[in-house]
């Protein structure tokens, strides 16, 4: 069955009240999709007007190393409860470092995460550490974070809270720069890393979403999957659960022809990123190609020409993480980088919030 029939039958079954036989359908769709191979054929570069196209990805050229620092396991707890988190320590680890939260995916574990997207490679390069928590099936079958749950959408609740601690605790430990700390994550751990800039504005100094959703895009299994399908189906802008006022700038990555999360939610992120940003922004459209893929990276500016919000769209791209290792699952081996393009936009960004 494919995965959209899948998504389909199952929300079916939720309405009907049989949530035991909907798990069940999801947990072999996914299964079924574990080996997913995103389409191969790029299309052409958009030739929308106003847009400028481009033939280079931006950014520094990839870490020819592999990583050379250490990832050891380690363990957070605290009243909230504890979670395990695997963390990459550059070899020139120093003080100040800025430190990256990344959020795998359903069915992933931190050590594939980490393969698919590159990042420890990076981080020495970049010279950041790199923390990946870890979601066990005791919380989720299919280890996806709960970012459907009103009770994992909220500060100081939940999984929120966990990962919130988590970062602080690796802040003081590592002495890590507390201006230039960001999350991002991948589908089920890119609709929990947009939770995250919404709960903790002061903590986040920007966020990326690739293949996610937005936050408050569902508050059950059953809108979580209409959600997946159509995009969030609430457009109001929320007021940011931390009750600050800051904007936290966000990347997003996102292949349009996505059967798994609809392309249509990065527009969704985008679309209350620009509504929260607090003052008009201008819109400039490249179009490029990069890793034999074409894309579309528009990039929205504020008055003094900072890039707020960066939205790429990957032409022939299914759910997977662009330009990554094929060594990991739900990564694509083509197109742009997004591990490179996510930190080149991270470092940025600065928290100023006390």
């Amino acid at each position: 069955m494919a995965l959209i029939d899948s998504m389909a039958e199952a929300l079916r079954l939720t309405q009907s009240g049989d949530l035991a036989a909907a798990s069940r359908v999801v947990r072999g769709a996914m299964a079924a999709n574990a080996g997913f191979a995103p389409d191969a054929a790029p299309s052409p570069a958009s030739d929308a007007p106003g847009a400028r196209v481009i033939d280079v990805t931006p950014g520094r050229k990839a870490a020819a190393t592999p990583p050379v620092g250490g990832f050891t396991t380690r363990t957070y707890k605290s009243s909230a409860g504890s979670i395990d988190y695997m963390l990459y320590r550059p070899a020139d680890l120093a003080p100040g470092m800025p430190l990256v939260i990344m959020l795998h995916g359903c069915t992933q574990s931190p050590e594939d995460f980490a393969r698919g997207t590159g990042m420890n490679a990076l981080a020495d390069e970049y010279g950041c550490v790199i923390a990946y928590p870890r979601q066990t099936q005791s919380a989720n079958m299919q280890k996806c974070w709960n970012w459907y749950q009103p009770g994992n959408q909220q500060r100081d609740s939940g999984e929120p809270a966990l990962i919130a601690g988590l970062t602080r605790d690796i802040i003081a430990a590592e002495h890590a720069d507390p201006a230039r700390v960001y999350v991002a994550g991948l589908s089920a751990g890119g609709a929990a890393a947009a939770i995250m800039a919404d709960a903790y504005p002061e903590l986040f100094a920007a966020v990326g979403v690739h293949s996610g959703l937005a936050c408050g895009a569902a508050r059950d299994l059953s809108s979580a999957l209409t959600a997946m399908k159509n995009g969030k189906q609430d457009k109001r802008v929320r007021t940011p659960a931390g009750g600050k006022a800051r904007f936290v700038p966000v990347i997003t990555f996102h292949g349009d022809r996505d059967t798994t999360v609809g392309e249509i939610n990065a527009r969704d992120i985008v679309d209350a990123a620009t509504a929260a940003s607090g003052g008009a922004l201008s819109v400039v459209v490249e179009n490029g190609q990069a890793g034999g893929r074409s894309y579309s990276r528009a990039l929205s500016r504020n008055a003094d020409g900072t890039v707020l919000i960066e939205q790429w769209t990957i032409t022939g791209a299914g759910h997977a993480w662009s330009g990554g290792d094929s060594k990991g699952s739900y990564a694509d081996a083509t197109g742009p980088n997004a591990s490179r393009a996510m930190l080149d936009f991270f470092l940025l960004h600065r928290s100023t919030a006390k």
